[in-house]
């Protein structure tokens, strides 16, 4: 359990919208703000929109705003005492939550250890196998060989797809239909992923066909309570990110929506995870869902839960790394009209 602790300012590691978001809560619940700039974002809004500001670095994201070191230099310099990553850049960066916590700020997020548990997608499988979360079929283990791979796609049928383990924003996919294209469908991705995210391997799942792609908004706190903010249906997407999100979904009744609710606090709970988190599931035409994949931070999509259920999911992220137990219970936490 963590013990209470008061942020009185608090660090937003991001810019543009979701900085504006972080400091437009921050401002309601009177603490004070510090925003972080590159040389190109000097006049940005959200510079201007925060008590303090401070220059991190040159243009490039990669020696300003992935740079974890001065943004943790940057806090302690004005005295803040938690940092916000937004999402994007080190929102899921499980070293960076260490040297945070490490230099004694808090994370306005989850544990490293939560992100690496489910940031790695084939640990992330095996964990909610074990922890009975149903997912789709396919292997718990990174592929080497292409012959187990071949008999992989045999056992649980064609179409199957090949999937970064590291991957994310559609990068490190492959469909394959045809047993002879398995082979080089399995180089290319491993290819790809190892470009894009400095590790190769690639794991295979079975395609679902007509699929429904459900989200489900959770929380958890330090005190061992999770809930769940029902969902959000993202199906209509192009390459694999999404193009519109919408809350409810047309597809699910309040008994599948109660059920999926139920399997992402289960698999929240098997990593004791804190703050805000996204579980993904596919559900397929004969309305059986599986999880995909979790995001340990909070989305860029979150506010079409809000203009639901009333209410402020980034003061919830502040309560909650503060310490303080969820606000509201699952009995408590009510829906109405659609986003």
């Amino acid at each position: 359990m963590t013990a209470p602790r008061p942020i009185r300012k608090l660090l937003v590691a991001n810019r543009g919208e979701i900085a504006l978001r972080v400091i437009r809560t921050c401002r309601e619940m009177g603490i004070r703000t510090v925003a972080v700039f590159s040389d190109a974002d000097r006049d940005s809004l959200h510079v201007r929109a925060a008590y303090q500001a401070v220059n991190i670095g040159p243009a490039p994201s990669a020696q300003s705003y992935l740079r974890g070191d001065a943004i943790i230099e940057a806090a302690l310099q004005v005295g803040a005492d938690a940092i916000h990553p937004g999402f994007g850049f080190l929102s899921e960066n499980a070293g960076f939550v260490r040297k945070v916590r490490d230099a004694g700020l808090v994370f306005v997020g989850p544990s490293a250890e939560a992100m690496e548990a489910m940031g790695e997608k084939i640990e992330a499988r095996r964990r909610m196998m074990a922890a009975g979360v149903p997912v789709v079929p396919g292997t718990a283990e990174a592929i080497d060989d292409p012959q187990e791979a071949v008999a992989v796609a045999r056992d649980i049928g064609l179409p199957v797809m090949i999937k970064a383990s590291a991957g994310g924003g559609g990068k490190g996919i492959r469909i394959v239909r045809e047993e002879s294209a398995l082979v080089s469908s399995i180089e290319r991705a491993s290819s790809e992923a190892k470009t894009a995210f400095g590790n190769g391997a690639v794991y295979i799942e079975k395609f679902l066909e007509e699929p429904r792609h459900i989200e489900i908004q959770v929380f958890g706190d330090s005190h061992g309570n999770c809930v769940h903010l029902s969902e959000r249906e993202c199906s209509v997407q192009r390459r694999h990110q999404k193009v519109v999100e919408e809350r409810p979904s047309p597809l699910i009744d309040d008994e599948m929506r109660e059920a999926m609710g139920q399997a992402a606090i289960q698999a929240a709970q098997a990593i004791d995870y804190e703050n805000a988190g996204t579980l993904e599931f596919l559900v397929d035409k004969h309305k059986k869902f599986y999880m995909l994949e979790m995001n340990t931070r909070i989305q860029v999509e979150h506010p079409v839960t809000e203009l639901t259920c009333g209410l402020d999911l980034v003061r919830w992220q502040l309560l909650v790394a503060q310490g303080e137990p969820l606000p509201l219970t699952q009995e408590q936490i009510h829906h109405e009209g659609h986003a």
